[in-house]
């Protein structure tokens, strides 16, 4: 297998890539840098505005400055590559270019205004390039970090026919996790990807992995005809090491050239330095178990398969087979990540963020300042204790300042809304952990809201506890006893129900 010859365009459109804002798109709209199709020229045809280009276009610049276009990635995930593609642009393709990328959290407000904005966490990827015209312009990218939105900059003006922007997909997993329900193992969205395979003839066996259903028949993994002995195959590295639970083998639009017969093998592999590397071994050594035994199938037809698959296998690695060949729509397998992959995902993923979506995501777990720049400091967490034993250090190094205005970020006991705004997953977790107090009848609640009163009138912040799994009357009791303590030896204990609820939270996360 190449090196990277796994990577997705995170850019494109099907994914839900968009443009978000262009300083100028005179000649030919911003949108067509993500068209899906290869640009293309047709002689002769002129708008009002000039020739038609298949692609992003400015007018010519006369004053000092450059032009520029901001891509929300339809993937959040690690770059390795990016194309600019000067396609059929000769004497109006931009002299250089250069691009930026940052990383923002999935419910922040990352709109055109924030973008645009002198406060944009935006990080360079690639220095001033010379461009070449009607070419494809090729940047290797050597950045661990997950971006989310990219800045492409043209010096001084011109234009653009698309931008292919190729990575690994790095999905946000405490999203996922928090919803609490089977995933898509092999679903690119999820991060799964094709290592090898047999044969491609027709179409990418990737199409298999991709989030929607097919429109035709070009749109899916289909071999050549087998003319000599033996099967084709392809091998999947999931999105995270989990054991499945459902299948489904779609072939859907293949009608006369489905395959007889299916098959799933799954092998765990121990990941080493690089997935690639890991994927080399699975192919050559990979220990290969039986998920589905050789199935008949049918033409242009769903199979979901649950009952006839081996129970209990964990996988990292799937390796379907047809027989003899033919095409494949759609390939889902569904199961829950083990405790194992969790960890491993979750530990990626928060090693690959931005600093601007750690500390985001850090503060739904504590929103300390001083204990959230600790914890950005000792990345990389190497497994999943390192990173509790960093969340306990860090929470020893900090002052009461720190604390207080991590009090700040949780709802009263018994509301929903906190003094600072918090994430959906925040809003979540506190909803959860104050899930007992939610039944309590009118009275009781009523008693708790003047009790809160009553100690933040005391000691000028909102009563913090690890609620989870007190009732109403076991919390009120607990805030009539503090309510007796001086300021000197409350806030201590606040700060220790908080570190509570921050270990609670970061345990929970890791499964």
């Amino acid at each position: 297998m190449a090196k990277f010859s796994h990577l997705i365009d995170l850019a494109a459109a099907r994914f839900g890539g968009k443009v978000l804002a262009a300083n100028d798109d005179f000649f030919a709209p911003k949108e067509n840098l993500l068209k899906p199709e290869a640009p293309v020229c047709i002689p002769g045809k002129y708008t009002d505005r000039g020739k038609w280009m298949d692609g992003w276009e400015t007018r010519r610049r006369r004053t000092p400055g450059h032009d520029w276009c901001i891509v929300a990635l339809g993937l959040a995930g690690v770059i390795r590559s990016i194309v600019v593609d000067t396609a059929f642009f000769r004497g109006n393709f931009p002299s250089h270019c250069s691009i930026d990328a940052c990383g923002v959290a999935a419910d922040a407000d990352a709109d055109a205004s924030l973008l645009t904005s002198g406060e944009a966490p935006w990080q360079p990827l690639v220095g001033h390039a010379e461009l070449e015209g009607d070419a494809q312009n090729s940047f290797a990218i050597d950045d661990p970090r997950r971006f989310t939105h990219l800045r492409l900059n043209i010096f001084p003006d011109g234009g653009v026919a698309r931008l292919r922007v190729l990575g690994e997909a790095l999905p946000d997993w405490r999203h996922i996790f928090a919803a609490g329900k089977e995933v898509d193992l092999a679903s690119v969205v999820n991060g799964a990807y094709v290592v090898d395979t047999s044969d491609r003839f027709f179409g990418e066996p990737a199409n298999m992995l991709m989030p929607y259903p097919a429109p035709n028949m070009g749109d899916g993994w289909e071999t050549k005809r087998r003319r000599g002995p033996g099967h084709d195959w392809v091998v999947i590295r999931l999105g995270a090491e989990g054991t499945i639970t459902r299948a489904e083998l779609d072939t859907a639009h293949y009608k006369g050239n489905y395959p007889e017969n299916a098959s799933l093998e799954v092998a765990a592999v121990e990941e080493i330095a690089g997935t690639v590397s890991a994927d080399m071994r699975s192919t050559v050594i990979g220990q290969w178990k039986p998920l589905l035994e050789q199935t008949p199938l049918q033409p242009d037809h769903l199979h979901v398969f649950e009952s006839g698959l081996a129970t209990g296998t964990t996988a990292t690695h799937v390796r379907l087979n047809i027989f003899p060949d033919g095409g494949v729509s759609r390939l889902r397998l569904f199961g829950l990540p083990t405790v194992e992959g969790r960890r491993r995902a979750v530990i990626q993923l928060l090693n690959a963020m931005t600093d601007t979506e750690l500390y985001a995501a850090l503060a739904d777990y504590c929103a300390a300042p001083g204990w959230i720049a600790r914890m950005t400091g000792a990345r990389p967490y190497s497994s999943a204790a390192a990173l509790l034993a960093a969340a306990d250090k860090a929470a020893e190094a900090i002052g009461p300042d720190d604390w207080l205005e991590a009090f700040r970020h949780h709802p009263r006991i018994g509301e929903r809304r906190a003094e600072r705004a918090q994430s959906r997953l925040g809003e979540t977790a506190s909803a959860g952990e104050q899930a007992a107090v939610s039944v309590a009848d009118q009275h009781e609640l009523e008693a708790l809201a003047s009790d809160n009163r009553a100690y933040e009138d005391r000691f000028g912040y909102v009563f913090i506890i690890s609620a989870a799994g007190k009732t109403a009357p076991e919390i009120r009791a607990a805030l009539t006893a503090r309510l007796k303590n001086d300021a000197a030896t409350e806030l201590p204990i606040a700060a220790a129900e908080q570190r509570r609820i921050m270990r609670l939270r970061l345990e929970k996360l890791l499964g």
